[in-house]
């Protein structure tokens, strides 16, 4: 599933290249990026809220979703920052979800989608993206560095993801300040918390330290806030909830 998600995004950017100083030119006039890193800093566990309507392990979760009324309830119920989903074949996303989401609320807002290329950062840019996701196991080294000078260049943050030791390793010789342990691995879309416990004694020199997937309550927060995670990116839970206002604040209450 991940190599035929990479293949897709792959084989868009040919479109994308034919639209590169229409791009930059957006990213231009785009306003100021929000402090994604420093609203992930504060006192406490950072909730990044996360808006999709579907996922490849879950199918449609809710399709019916307002991204500016379930941003509202976010930032309402004390979430730090804004996870917006914008790949369209496999997660429903879109690049207008991100704008409503962006201007219905105060909150800095990640895109997260499959960034390979300089121009998906200047693309989330012009969207109004003040950070982009890396995801280390789709990109090599040089790439890495590559979309992390851009990231930079372009005034954003970038959240970059890991699975294993390896990649935990990759991530910090590349310079990454921000990085975030997906629980979930991208091959078989199994879910094990115990990744984010057994990878957290290699970040310990890291800025900010992020848990990623499978948190359905308060109880698996509390879990990842033990392991020493100064935020955590929760998406089906808020998703699937009632009142995502209320479940965050029991989540930060954890």
């Amino acid at each position: 599933m991940l190599e035929k998600i990479v293949a897709d995004v792959r084989r868009g950017l040919a479109a994308l290249q034919a639209r590169e100083s229409d791009l930059r030119a957006e990213a231009e006039l785009a306003s100021t990026p929000r402090d994604f890193g420093a609203a992930l800093s504060g006192a406490g566990l950072a909730v990044i809220s996360e808006f999709k309507r579907a996922s490849p392990s879950r199918g449609v979760i809710n399709s019916r979703l307002d991204p500016a009324v379930q941003a509202v309830a976010y930032e309402a119920g004390g979430a730090a920052a804004l996870s917006v989903l914008t790949e369209p074949r496999h997660f429903g996303g879109s690049a207008s979800d991100l704008e409503a989401a962006k201007a219905a609320t105060s909150l800095p807002v990640i895109r997260k989608d499959f960034t390979l290329d300089p121009l998906h950062v200047w693309e989330a840019r012009a969207m109004g993206a003040d950070a982009v996701l890396l995801i280390v196991s789709i990109v090599d080294d040089v790439t890495l560095r590559r979309l992390l000078g851009t990231v930079h260049q372009a005034g954003m943050a970038a959240l970059v993801e890991i699975h294993d030791r390896s990649e935990a390793e990759r991530a910090i010789d590349a310079g990454a300040s921000i990085i975030g342990v997906n629980n979930r691995d991208l091959s078989t879309l199994g879910v094990d918390l115990g990744i984010a416990e057994r990878l957290a004694p290699v970040l310990t020199n890291v800025d900010v330290r992020v848990a990623e997937s499978g948190m359905h309550g308060p109880g698996d927060v509390a879990r990842m806030k033990e392991a020493g995670y100064d935020a955590v990116l929760v998406g089906e839970y808020l998703v699937r909830a009632d009142d995502p206002a209320a479940a965050i604040a029991g989540l930060k209450n954890a």
